[in-house]
């Protein structure tokens, strides 16, 4: 079978875990050489710990670099260890953020909502910036991780919501300005995707296994998406969607799709 990305240099943020590391396995399982990142703590042992596994699999590689992505200076130095490894930069997959558990917007403070925009958007923003300069000299590309929830709306979640209509607005502003580059600048929106976090919020509700069952029901395939799903996306968008640029690529199993019960009228 032929590798459809090999010996292209790959950054990958948030990809110690969940559709982070469905998208760093599916680059490196086709010939890619992936850097990717997440912060300390739990997310640095997942990150070594991947990294181990892929570099016995194959036939790319990987590294692990730890990085804090809402400091401006891990992610300058996230570009600069890949660049020294490599020499240069295909593609970045901007894609760590957090969901923060559900709540009102009136029980949600200023600064809550910074710090999510400063994760969520920021990073993303200056990951771009940063990278940039080295993407224009391979006419390579950027794939945000965006969520179909920054088009459809999600209830108790609006900082969380904004941050990710954001990143599609931001997708589409910034293809216009890389064209002249030829730098393509691509989103993907998952729906629900079994991932580490979305079992974390499940396991917050009364009844932990109803929630996934719900969650399982908002598509009309009936499942949820897999890491390995948006890893394919993600390769799709960027070795073979080669006349796309500013899409927002919707990976929701249909969940955007038909009616269903949505009155929150209070009586």
């Amino acid at each position: 079978m032929s590798l459809r990305y090999k010996n292209k240099v790959v950054i990958v943020t948030g990809g110690s875990k969940g559709i982070g590391r469905g998208i760093v396995r599916v680059f490196v399982e086709n010939g890619a050489e992936v850097v990717f990142c997440a912060r300390g703590g739990q997310f640095c042992a997942a990150g070594e710990a991947l990294e181990a596994e892929l570099n016995m699999e194959g036939p790319g590689s990987c590294t692990f670099v730890s990085c804090d992505m809402s400091k401006e200076e891990d992610i300058q130095r996230l570009i600069r260890v890949t660049v020294e490894l490599y020499g240069h930069i295909d593609c970045l997959v901007n894609n760590a953020g957090w969901h923060p558990p559900h709540k009102p917007t009136d029980e949600t403070t200023a600064e809550e909502f910074r710090d999510l925009l400063n994760l969520n958007l920021v990073s993303y923003f200056l990951a771009s910036k940063f990278a940039l300069p080295f993407l224009r000299q391979r006419q390579g590309n950027i794939i945000n991780v965006s969520s179909l929830v920054g088009s459809i709306g999600q209830k108790d979640a609006a900082p969380y919501v904004a941050t990710k209509g954001a990143i599609i607005s931001m997708t589409k502003a910034m293809a216009v300005d890389e064209s002249r580059h030829s730098v393509r600048v691509n989103c993907i929106s998952p729906g629900n995707v079994m991932t580490p976090l979305w079992e974390e919020l499940a396991a917050q509700t009364p009844n932990a296994a109803a929630a996934v069952r719900a969650g399982e029901n908002c598509q009309l395939m009936g499942r949820m998406g897999t890491e390995a799903e948006c890893g394919l996306a993600a390769l799709y968008l960027a070795a073979d969607a080669t006349f796309c640029t500013g899409i927002d690529l919707l990976l929701s199993g249909g969940a955007e799709l038909n009616y269903g019960f949505k009155s929150q009228i209070l009586t």
